[in-house]
Parts: structure tokens; sequence; C-alpha cells
């Protein structure tokens, strides 16, 4: 009976410390963050995905308590990052600035690591229409005089690009389609090398979305042509639309954030709620405006479903008219 006794004892205490164990367990997430966050850039610095992960990671920090770091991987259109950031340990200590169209044209155009389903994704954070820019020597600062100059020479106008399948990309194929005109297309790593690009006189135009134009023009002879909006900016109304020059068409970049598939969903509700806090930042807003970021704060359910919509018209379009170099 005393044997049965210490035995039962024992199992019940040993009970008890598996149960404290499995809280313990559970503490980790409720702690988190005990280490830094990294934030992977698929493009390279200076550009405005760049910029927005880097003003993003300053809020975050105050937000979530502990370190962020932002780490640029550009490269193949953004593909580089992306599959970083998909495949990596999801535990909430690698998240990534994911920009549309890159996230669903990629898995589009070529077999690679990832596709939506690779990710679980925060929030939108800004939305940023297309441009296409020229500098002053080029002769060239309208939409309409970009077409001519495009007419004239068939495929000989250069137009630097973020890389195949790129917001870029895509909203010069836009612009193709409705003039029936053919631009060459130059790929780069991000909105800044093709910017360099442009003023050192390697390429006659360049794509950016509106906030890395504004920021780009600063300082220098350039020409902001056009933005692909329904309506004129009201970052800077005094830019013309692409509709009013006679092509009614809409393109640009969408850029939220995300981690890979499969994080706790402690983690992920405390990430959710952080970026939401972050989006009301009166100070947040504040930088985002002084720096020619167009704020669109898109909660998580309806980001995703953005996201997916996305999938499905850019499939279609590829079934009809696969983009290329």
């Amino acid at each position: 009976m005393g044997k049965w006794i210490s035995m039962s004892w024992m199992n019940r205490t040993g009970l008890a410390i598996a149960m404290l164990m499995g809280l313990g367990g559970g503490a980790v997430h409720a702690e988190y963050p005990e280490k830094p966050i990294t934030i992977i850039v698929p493009f390279s610095a200076g550009g405005g995905t760049d910029l927005t992960a880097r003003t993003v990671a300053q809020f975050l920090e105050a937000e979530i308590g502990g370190s962020v770091v932002v780490v640029n991987r550009p490269g193949a259109g953004g593909e580089i990052g992306l599959t970083e950031v998909a495949t990596a340990e999801p535990d909430g200590y690698t998240l990534g600035i994911i920009n549309t169209p890159g996230i669903v044209t990629i898995p589009i155009e070529r077999d690679g690591q990832f596709d939506i389903s690779s990710f679980d994704f925060i929030a939108g954070m800004v939305e940023d229409p297309a441009t296409i820019n020229t500098l002053e020597r080029s002769g060239i600062s309208s939409i309409e005089e970009l077409v001519a100059a495009a007419r004239e020479n068939p495929a000989e106008i250069t137009v630097g690009t973020q890389g195949v399948g790129s917001a870029g990309h895509i909203s010069l194929l836009l612009l193709e389609q409705a003039a029936d005109v053919e631009f060459r297309a130059i790929p780069f790593a991000g909105a800044a090398p093709a910017r360099t690009a442009l003023l050192s006189g390697e390429i006659t135009a360049t794509t950016a979305n509106l906030g890395e134009a504004l920021n780009f023009a600063e300082g220098n002879p350039w020409n902001i042509l056009g933005v692909m909006s329904p309506v004129r900016s009201p970052v800077d109304e005094s830019i013309p639309t692409f509709a009013e020059a006679g092509y009614d068409i809409v393109g640009g970049s969408i850029r939220g954030f995300g981690g890979p598939a499969g994080m706790p969903g402690d983690v992920l509700e405390k990430l959710i709620a952080a970026f939401e806090r972050i989006a009301e930042n009166p100070d947040f807003r504040e930088v985002a405006a002084n720096t020619n970021q167009p704020l669109r704060f898109i909660p998580r359910d309806e980001y995703v479903a953005t996201l997916e919509r996305a999938d499905e018209i850019h499939k279609q379009l590829w079934a009809v008219n696969p983009w290329r170099e």
C-alpha cells in the first residue's frame, strides 16, 4: 500500500512538473521577441521598398519591444529575398516586405520555391502607383512624347525596370499594349540602381513607383511623365495620369509584410496588433508623408484577399500574353 501511495504521489508530481513545463513552453511565445527580428527586403537599398521597410522597422521596435534589423537581398526581380523569407524557420524572427505584383508574378512565370500559400501575411502598409520617368536632357517630357519616340524607334527606347514580372515591368507592358508600341525593358535589382543608370545616361527612361520617383527627383533634372492611377495622386496632384494622355491603365505596387507560413498563432497575433498600431501612429504617418510613402493600411484578411485576386488576374494575363524579358 505504501509503495502504491509513493508511486501515485510520484506520478502526480511528475504530471504537475510536466504541466508546469508545458506552461513554461507557452511562455516562450508570450515573451516574443527574445532575439532580434530580421526584415528581409528583396530589392537593393535606396528604393521605395527599402524605405518602407526601414520606416516600419523603426516603429516596430518600439511597438514590439525588441530589436529589428533590415537586410537587403536583391536579385531576380525579388525572387531571392522572397525565397529566403518563405523558406525561413517560421518562428516570427524572419519577416519580409512583400510587394505586388512580384509575389504572384514570380511563381507564375517560372518555377520557384514559393507561392502565396508559402507565407503568413500580416498587413498591407503602402499602395504606390507606377510612373515612368526621364531626364530633361532626353527631350522627352510627357507621356505623348515617350510614345511618339517609341513609335519612331521600335524596341530601341530603353526603360529600366525592377526585374521581369516586377511592378515596373508589368506597367511598361500595359503601356506597350495600350499604345501599340514596343520598348526595350532593362531589368535592374531595384528602383535605385535603375535611377543611377538613368542619371548616368545608360537608359532613356525608368519605371518607379510614385513615392520613389518623387524622392529621386529631388535635386535632379527629372521628369515624372505620368502616374498609373485612376485619378491624380493626392501626394502630388500636378502629375497627370496616363488616362489623361489616352491610355487608361492602372499599375503599381502594394507593399505589405509577412513571414513564412506556419508561424505560431500568438506570435502572428502580436505582429498583427503591432502593425495596426504602427499604421495609426501619427508620428509614423508624418514620417511617411515627409518621405513620399502613400500609406494605405490593409488589414490581414483584406490583404490576403487582395493578393489572391491579384494572383488570379495575373494568371489570366499570363495565359493570354506571357511577359518576357
